[in-house]
């Protein structure tokens, strides 16, 4: 085994899991999921049928990632996010079949804070922030920081994470030294 699982976690037949991941206490893998390599995955951590996450990415305790999520490599899922996958569930009319949920991807390196929701069927940008306790309901652009109920933009942040302070249309991370410029409602990294 090419991967770390703690006597307490369970881990189904049929789930890959890449090398040098790490699986920590009470975590469910279930056997379609994949999870690339030297990710870690906290107390907790549900990992759905056909959930597809990258490699590097760090889960905390407690967050539920359900069929339809990907995740791509260099995501940061907080303590007790929330992933959802159908729209518009009912107990008395189960929508609890892989035709019914939505797909949600979050893109390279985007991070979401403690106790974010994530509705189903949006897009995480690259580079994206989500702050804590946020509603995301819709598709957020690469680097935007957004906060809020429900999640609106509010800044924009640098690939380390730290918050840019445009001058004209232009951006110099104070902390990595990154250069961005302004495309309109969007910002790009110059190199």
């Amino acid at each position: 085994m090419s991967y770390f699982a703690h006597e307490s976690a369970v881990i189904d037949a049929g789930a890959v899991i890449g090398a040098g991941t790490r699986i920590w206490h009470f975590c469910h893998i279930m056997s379609g999921a994949i999870i690339g390599e030297n990710c870690s995955l906290g107390q907790n951590v549900f990992v759905g049928n056909r959930v597809v996450i990258g490699s590097r990415v760090k889960i905390q305790n407690n967050v539920s990632l359900y069929e339809g999520v990907i995740l791509e490599d260099d995501v940061f899922c907080g303590p007790s996010a929330v992933f959802t996958n159908v729209r518009t569930p009912r107990a008395a009319y189960p929508r609890n079949s892989s035709e019914h949920f939505l797909p949600t991807r979050v893109r390279r390196g985007a991070s979401i804070g403690a106790n974010a929701t994530i509705v189903c069927g949006v897009t995480l940008h690259e580079w994206a922030f989500v702050a804590a306790g946020a509603v995301v309901t819709r598709d957020v652009p690469a680097y935007a920081l957004v906060a809020g109920v429900p999640a609106r933009p509010i800044g924009w942040v640098c690939e380390c994470g730290l918050t840019l302070n445009f001058v004209a249309d232009a951006a110099v991370c104070a902390e990595c030294g990154k250069r961005y410029e302004a495309a309109g409602d969007s910002i790009r990294r110059r190199f």
